[in-house]
């Protein structure tokens, strides 16, 4: 092993003469409470995992390999040389855990950092000349299974390449040569900057995820930040001063105040000013933070309830010698209600008659277990939250009402079984395998369902595990129609497991890791590992299942089925399918908005299938001429207004007014998804109430109110 590190000493050694007028970045080094937390954690995961995973030479190899692809996923940093040196340990990771070393990941790293460095000093340098954009250079933009360059010269062209293609992109979008220089040169610039900010808990944190994903993918290894971050998106609340923070060239910038926070309510604070120094208490110094990391201020403006915080602020657009104020502000609990349960109602014409549907969006499955723990009677919960908005939709006289279930990659269990509940009263919701084969039925104990009238559940391939157990368990009762796409396809529990608390340290040290305990089951005995929910009537989807959902990952676990539970189907949903199914198809072939979206995704699909970018201009502009064309006949027939093109930029290069402008366009786009699920729905009360049958004309489009 010694020589192997130094012949990587001597590999760094020439990358450093390379960019010798760029300060190499620190050398960071393992802290002995990592090694620790490793071994402790390799103790743990290879007892008591549902499927444990020894710690041996296969393992080590495949931590190894996810580590590499997580620093160079692209394969646009290494060379080749640099890979065949680190495989030289691929399979010596499990001995140097256990004997607490970590010295090869953090190897592997510091030539990571030194790439970075070395890369984008290299990017920077091509900004001085000019580009010919009328040859017939390809960029190829899926290097995933892309062999790593041979050698400096075949790098050095990979990236003339990816800086042609960054340049043409902003030239398509209007820019001059010299706006092109200085936005690539800034952009290069940060990406470089971030390399010298890196700290020792970054590299153990990535090493971790990478030997926590190698054991299953839903293994998780939590540092500090990490674990304060997980905990505050299951409560949805923390103490602090209620303000999303960005960063943008090298500032700490407000982003948005959170409504009823300390930081709005004072009225001192706007939108685009910027954090120069932060200080703790009334008289506490104030520390500069000027090119501090985002999340060190967010974590030094954090903290109790009642404590005062003072913020040193550069005003919004003003110049950097401009006059600063200082602003004190009391700590408060902060509310973060864009993951809460909202609703909305919609109103669809079916033939002659309006049906009103309720579409309840929920974009996680929270619950703040600390506040149940104490018995807080008040404590956040979606289900809790739902219930409230059921019967809010229960007095505004709903026909149908809508789960939106899109892109919520789930989280507690008993929230999951807990809404189920609210539409099926008592009753099993899942299954519950654990290591040790023992079958567990976890049931809602809720009396009578809160809404008992027609319902469905609308998801796409993000909606994940909490998600799934909520949609297969409406769908094996028959209880309402699920629309959409198929989902993740993650069908095991975890559970987070307190390393300090398991040793019986006295400080936080070691961390957290959520652990795969048991896998569920519907109650139909099947289960939603690896092929997820089926919806009962397919909506188009923007995802690509290679590279995203459970079928993407090699260590996933198979599909399995076990006996079903004792349950009674009640729904009638499963008579009114094929009914629904032609009504949709006749509905959607009309569609105009739905037409075109099927056409994006198709165009989508065929980018992301050929995996190269033309550099040839003419070409590029064509290409551009005929989207904008389709853009500009969508926005005639629908009276909209054309959407902008692609500019080039990456977020944070526009202004903060232009990016949040962009944000609330996307924002307020037509969801044609959402429309049609519905318009399904409509049909499906008056197939219920049998004013419908399938040769009626279809319903129309949902309009929101």
């Amino acid at each position: 092993m010694r020589i192997a590190y130094v012949f990587l000493g001597a590999f760094l050694a020439l990358v450093q003469s390379a960019s010798a007028e760029v300060a190499s970045p620190p050398v960071l080094a393992p802290l002995e409470r990592q090694a620790e937390a490793a071994q402790l954690s390799a103790q743990f995961l290879s007892r008591y995992s549902y499927k444990p995973v020894p710690l041996d030479d296969a393992l080590s190899a495949r931590v190894m390999d996810g580590f590499i692809k997580s620093l160079d996923p692209d394969r646009m940093l290494f060379l080749q040389a640099d890979i065949d040196k680190f495989m030289a340990e691929r399979s010596e990771i499990d001995d140097a855990i256990e004997r607490k070393d970590l010295k090869i990941p953090f190897t592997i790293f510091n030539a990571y950092e030194q790439r970075v460095v070395d890369r984008m000093t290299y990017a920077r340098s091509l900004l001085k000349q000019d580009f010919d954009f009328s040859g017939q250079d390809n960029y190829s933009v899926l290097r995933e299974k892309a062999p790593w360059p041979q050698s400096q010269a075949e790098s050095d062209e990979l990236w003339r390449k990816r800086v042609k293609s960054d340049w043409l992109r902003l030239k398509l979008g209007g820019k001059t040569d010299a706006a092109i220089r200085e936005t690539l040169d800034k952009r290069y610039e940060n990406t470089l900057e971030r390399a010298y900010k890196f700290k020792s808990d970054d590299v153990f944190q990535s090493f971790m995820d990478a030997y926590s994903n190698a054991i299953d993918p839903h293994t998780d290894y939590f540092g500090a930040a990490a674990s304060a971050d997980f905990d505050v998106s299951m409560k949805l609340s923390l103490f602090g001063i209620g303000a999303v923070l960005q960063e943008r060239d090298d500032y700490t910038t407000i982003r948005e105040l959170v409504p009823g926070g300390p930081a709005e309510l004072s009225g001192k604070l706007a939108v685009g000013d910027r954090i120069t120094g932060v200080g703790q208490g009334k008289n506490g110094p104030i520390k500069e933070v000027v090119g501090t990391r985002l999340d060190e201020v967010v974590q030094m403006i954090r903290g109790k309830k009642g404590s005062v915080v003072r913020l040193d602020i550069l005003p919004a657009d003003a110049g950097a010698d401009a006059t600063h104020r200082v602003v004190s502000l009391v700590r408060d609990k902060i509310s973060l209600e864009k993951q809460a349960a909202r609703k909305t109602v919609q109103t669809v014409k079916v033939g002659d008659t309006e049906r009103k549907i309720g579409i309840i969006t929920l974009p996680v499955f929270y619950e703040d277990f600390e506040a149940k723990g104490k018995g807080d009677k008040d404590y956040k919960s979606a289900s809790r939250d739902v219930a409230k908005l059921l019967g809010e939709l229960k007095d505004e006289k709903v026909d149908s009402v809508l789960m939106d279930l899109r892109n919520n990659g789930g989280g507690s269990l008993d929230e999951a079984i807990d809404l189920t509940g609210l539409f099926i009263g008592k009753g099993p919701v899942v299954q519950q395998r654990r290591s040790d084969g023992k079958i567990e039925v976890k049931s809602s104990d809720l009396a009578e369902p809160v809404w008992s009238g027609p319902m469905g559940v609308l998801i796409n391939r993000g909606s994940a595990s909490a998600s799934e157990i909520f949609a297969a368990a409406i769908q094996d009762y028959g209880r309402g129609v699920i629309v959409g796409e198929g989902s993740f396809g993650k069908g095991t529990v975890q559970t987070v497991v307190d390393l300090d608390q398991m040793v019986h340290n006295s400080k936080p040290e070691y961390g957290e890791l959520k652990v795969t305990i048991a896998q569920f089951f519907r109650v139909n005995g099947g289960t939603t590992q690896l092929r997820g929910v089926t919806p009962d009537i397919s909506l188009p989807g923007l995802s690509d299942p290679t590279s995203f959902g459970e079928t993407s990952y090699d260590n996933a676990l198979p599909w399995a089925e076990i006996k079903p539970a004792k349950y009674a189907p009640e729904g009638n949903v499963t008579a009114l399918l094929p009914a629904l199914q032609s009504r949709h198809d006749a509905r959607v072939k009309g569609d105009s908005d739905f037409q075109r979206l099927v056409k994006d995704i198709a165009d989508l699909k065929a980018q992301r299938e050929k995996g190269i970018v033309s550099l040839n201009e003419a070409e590029r502009r064509k290409e551009a001429a005929a989207r904008e064309k389709r853009f500009k006949e969508r926005a005639q027939a629908s009276d909209g207004d054309n959407p902008a093109g692609d500019d080039g930029l990456e977020a944070g290069e526009r202004s903060l007014s232009a990016d949040i402008a962009l944000e609330n366009a996307r924002k307020n786009a037509k969801d044609v998804l959402l429309d049609e699920a519905a318009a399904i729905l409509a049909d499906e009360v008056g197939l219920q109430d049998g004013v419908l049958n399938a040769a009626t004309k279809p319903s129309g489009q949902a309009d929101g109110k």
